[in-house]
């Protein structure tokens, strides 16, 4: 896999958005390194591209799953062993003692080796060639020498070449499905580190704003026991001052919570050797901001996707196989009937070299024949191919239905983008409105026209406005992720390249 370059753009501010969110974010990650350098241990700074270059190199799910291809391709390998040539050798001894039942009078021995060459070819031919050589020893020497040729040819069972390729063509398929299937793994690895990003940058951001109204609260506690001490609010409004304060504590407690558990959830996928580790806090270095981006027309990216989609191309290479397996089944329908044709000469002599050149072809025996095979029934191969045919045409179905969920996702994802775009711009107007609420009902509660009860929910509605706005900015970001996933470009836009064996 080459090292990949993250493009970085749509990660940054767009100016004249979101300028306070922004400038609160801004100083997060300088914050948090300190206050992991104060406690002990110091934070693991991260922007969003070394967070997906981290996952691609020490998620260890990724390391299981890259091996698959590389696994595969040792069965493609195999396959294609059926055709290599086999060398075989033997040598044998052999004694024989005279006694009462044999008409020898003197101790026989027998040496003999042989060496065979055997070729089977695609086009359902089988090549056998073999000589040996055998010396006897008694009262003399006597050495014999033979030479053989074979050819066997599959006249209609196994002769096609496009049967007898049917297991190297479908394992290069098997090898190409696990190809797809990493990829489509680390569409979902990069998918699923960009979603942990952005949920640890709003878990982050929620801490901050959460922290920001707990010492608003804290301030508006202390300004009306102020001006209860000098009487100009009755003692009943620090109640409804110290019940803001107590529900942003516990706002608190659960933000920091929620933090802990975002930054765990993306160092597993991230730097898993980290849970292991002192560090465990995070500075992330890009900010959520929404990204100016063009996004076509639906059929466009249908299309994309139905050219790109990772499922897809494993779907499509199983109907061929599909399509091969049924080559294979059809064949087997077909009796067996070989041609055999046989060449061999022997020679015998006093020497061995006499008796090697004994071997000369004038005497060649000659052998020939056809051989038929054909199970009177054949229940087996015609089950085989039925089975071969239904499997095709499930394969051809699940393939239009696959194709189909593909453009559903497509427009789903596209219409999810959309949507989330609009809540951004909806939830800062209503931020905005809800800051405008808060400092008017701050400014009638300083002159004795409202409660502290009704500055307390004005708060709790800015800080819910807040926190809406940075979630609606964090989920087009994530709902991009997806849509690029669903369309099979996340690993074209993100510059991840995957070479041969993932």
């Amino acid at each position: 896999m080459r090292s990949p370059h993250l493009d970085p753009t749509p990660c940054l501010p767009t100016p004249g958005r979101l300028c306070a969110f922004v400038a609160a974010g801004g100083i997060m990650a300088a914050v948090a390194a300190a206050a992991a350098e104060a406690a002990g241990a110091p934070a693991l700074d991260v922007g969003l591209d070394e967070a997906v270059w981290m996952a691609l190199t020490n998620n260890r799910a990724l390391r299981v799953q890259r091996l698959e291809p590389s696994i595969r391709q040792t069965f493609e390998d195999a396959a294609r062993a059926a055709f290599d040539p086999v060398v075989s050798a033997g040598a044998a001894f052999d004694r024989t003692e005279p006694n009462g039942r044999s008409s020898a009078t003197t101790t026989v021995d027998a040496v003999s080796g042989s060496l065979g060459l055997t070729q089977v070819l695609p086009t359902g031919t089988r090549l056998e060639a073999a000589a040996s050589v055998e010396r006897e020893s008694g009262d003399g020497s006597l050495y014999g020498s033979q030479a053989e040729v074979s050819l066997t040819q599959a006249l209609l069972q196994g002769r096609p070449i496009a049967v007898n390729l049917v297991s190297v063509r479908q394992a290069r398929l098997d090898t190409a499905i696990s190809a797809y299937e990493l990829r489509g793994f680390v569409e979902a690895l990069v998918a699923g580190v960009e979603h942990a990003y952005w949920e640890c940058s709003l878990a982050r951001r929620r801490v901050a704003i959460v922290e920001q109204s707990l010492t608003l609260a804290e301030q508006q506690l202390r300004d009306v026991e102020q001006r209860i001490k000098v009487g100009s609010l009755p003692e009943t409004e620090v109640a409804a001052a110290q019940a803001e304060v107590a529900l942003r504590r516990e706002a608190l407690i659960n933000a920091r919570s929620a933090l802990a558990a975002a930054n765990l959830g993306l160092l597993r996928l991230a730097a898993p050797e980290a849970l292991s580790g002192a560090t465990r806090s995070l500075a992330l270095r890009t900010e959520p901001a929404v990204p100016a981006v063009e996004l076509g027309p639906a059929d466009s990216h249908v299309a994309l996707a139905l050219r790109q989609r990772p499922d897809l191309n494993q779907a499509r290479l199983r109907a061929e196989a599909g399509d091969l397996e049924l080559v294979r089944t059809r064949n087997g329908l077909l009796p067996r009937m070989d041609l055999f044709v046989t060449l061999g000469d022997t020679g015998y002599a006093q020497s061995f070299g006499d008796s090697v050149q004994e071997v000369d072809g004038q005497d060649v025996d000659v052998s020939a024949g056809v051989t038929l095979e054909w199970p009177v029934l054949d229940r087996e191969a015609r089950a085989r191919h039925r089975r071969a045919r239904f499997t095709r045409e499930q394969l051809a179905e699940s393939l239009r239905n696959l194709e189909d969920l593909v453009r559903v996702d497509v427009e789903t994802g596209l219409l999810e983008v959309e949507r989330t775009q609009e809540q951004v711009a909806a939830t800062a107007t209503t931020r905005r409105l809800q800051e405008e609420k808060l400092r008017a009902e701050s400014a009638k509660f300083g002159v004795g026209r409202s409660t502290a009860l009704l500055v307390a929910q004005a708060q709790r509605d800015v800080l819910s406005s807040q926190v809406g706005e940075v979630d609606a900015v964090v989920r087009h970001l994530q709902a991009l992720v997806d849509f690029y996933r669903l369309e099979g470009s996340l690993l074209q836009r993100r510059g991840i390249v995957l070479g041969g064996g993932g």
